[in-house]
């Protein structure tokens, strides 16, 4: 993408200067008149992650007191007051007035660097997801800053994790990594949110992903929805992030429409699990019930891993409920797990896509994480991890999310085959998430991400 290498280009030529915190400057505003913004606001400083979510805290007002939140939800009750009638009320902001770099110094902060270690000594990709959805939120809250405001009266969440596509196979944890970001299109209460992410490699930056994000607004208690600033694109290039955003909006709404959980397949899905039931008929019998896998086959019922967390309060959000990041984190980790136990060799993620936050967890909550191969091809491992939770009292159990992750493996995997029809509508679901997947060329033996 032309921005994204405009940007990297200017790290390259040392026109940022790498500083330990969020810097939303650039020192040479004419090679990259987007992203000067200076002029937008004054400079906001954090050191890493964690810091992100402390200013996060501070900018909604609550208290890093467990015992406290009753409290601080309270005094958000008086931010009403603040919360816009209709978009049109509110001023319209531009990208460059969202725009935010983290700096993660791996390098520097050995304390640091062994939260994000792995025992292979790369680093840990369920980091990244945590520290990708803190970014995304104050990304939101700098697009929707109301400066005669001390505190934000919007309640901002994580709604849906779009994509994220991965174009490097290896993290080093000795090396900084860069975080950047803004907002790239706007509806009334929902925002899209475009990071990247960068690793140090001696004195420049090489891009490592991509990820869009959704989010959306709500009042100060979490309650109900609330407006955003609209967004005004600068220039054709901003033109085309918005209408690219715009375009994804459609997108889900097709795909929403067109899911297998409300439509029938295609005849050409049709026609693939057909042939998949075919060829495990054992040829001695003349009997539907008579099945045999193919030569280098796995059922899919063997695929599975399942995993229980309690959930305390340490992994709460700035509103009291667990962290998103949190979810993506262990789903992920129980993904990876899932994939590298099929295929026989250490995995690398190449992509995530469509995680849909269904549904809140609330604290004290039990949150079991069920998670199987799906799909495969090749060296490819398309995994589905499915989120729900009961409270201590109350048995039932609710689904919170469905996780999506493309594996690719250091060799080729078994094909993986369904039993029944529910696991068929999984293989094609599966399918459908793998096959609009960008594919990296090549997967060296030494490269690994862990969760």
């Amino acid at each position: 993408m032309r921005r994204a290498a405009l940007r990297l280009s200017t790290l390259r030529k040392g026109l940022l200067t790498p500083v330990r915190g969020l810097t939303q400057g650039l020192q040479n505003p004419e090679k990259d008149r987007v992203f000067h913004i200076h002029e937008a606001c004054s400079p906001i400083h954090v050191n890493h992650g964690v810091c992100v979510r402390n200013k996060l805290r501070e900018i909604v007002g609550v208290s890093t007191n467990w015992r406290d939140h009753v409290k601080a939800m309270e005094e958000r009750k008086l931010l009403h007051s603040f919360l816009a009638n209709s978009q049109e009320a509110l001023p319209p902001r531009r990208m460059k007035d969202s725009y935010i770099e983290v700096l993660l110094p791996l390098g520097s902060e050995p304390a640091l660097r062994e939260k994000y270690l792995t025992v292979q000594n790369t680093v840990r990709f369920g980091r990244i997801l945590e520290d990708l959805d803190s970014l995304g939120v104050l990304i939101c809250y700098m697009h929707t800053r109301i400066p005669s405001a001390k505190m934000s009266p919007l309640s901002i969440v994580t709604a849906l994790v779009d994509k994220i596509d991965l174009c490097k196979n290896f993290l080093s944890p000795e090396q900084d990594i860069k975080f950047s970001g803004h907002i790239s299109w706007v509806g009334k209460t929902s925002m899209e949110a475009k990071m990247q992410m960068f690793q140090s490699n001696g004195n420049e930056f090489s891009p490592v992903l991509d990820a869009t994000f959704v989010m959306v607004a709500r009042d100060s208690e979490n309650k109900g929805p609330a407006f955003v600033n609209p967004l005004i694109p600068e220039g054709p290039e901003e033109e085309e992030l918005f209408r690219q955003g715009e375009l994804n909006k459609g997108r889900r709404v097709t795909l929403s429409s067109t899911s297998l959980l409300k439509m029938a397949p295609s005849a050409q899905e049709r026609m693939t699990i057909h042939e998949m039931f075919l060829s495990t008929l054992d040829p001695k019998t003349i009997s539907f019930q008579s099945r045999v896998l193919p030569p280098n086959a796995v059922w899919m019922e063997d695929s599975k891993l399942k995993s229980l967390e309690v959930c305390h309060p340490q992994e709460r959000n700035i509103f009291n409920r667990i962290f998103g990041g949190f979810l993506m984190r262990k789903a992920y980790e129980l993904g990876w797990a899932t994939a590298c136990n099929f295929g026989g060799s250490q995995p690398f993620v190449v992509a995530v896509d469509d995680i849909m936050f269904q549904k809140p967890v609330e604290i004290g909550s039990l949150l079991f994480l069920s998670s199987q191969v799906c799909f495969t091809q090749d060296k490819y491992i398309q995994v589905r991890v499915h989120s729900e939770v009961a409270s201590l009292n109350n048995k039932e159990h609710t689904t919170t999310n469905v996780f999506h992750f493309t594996f690719m493996s250091e060799k080729n995997v078994p094909l993986v085959f369904p039993r029944t029809y529910g696991e068929s509508m999984l293989y094609l679901d599966g399918q459908r998430h793998f096959n609009p997947m960008s594919v990296p060329v090549n997967l060296k033996k030494e490269y690994h991400v862990e969760p």
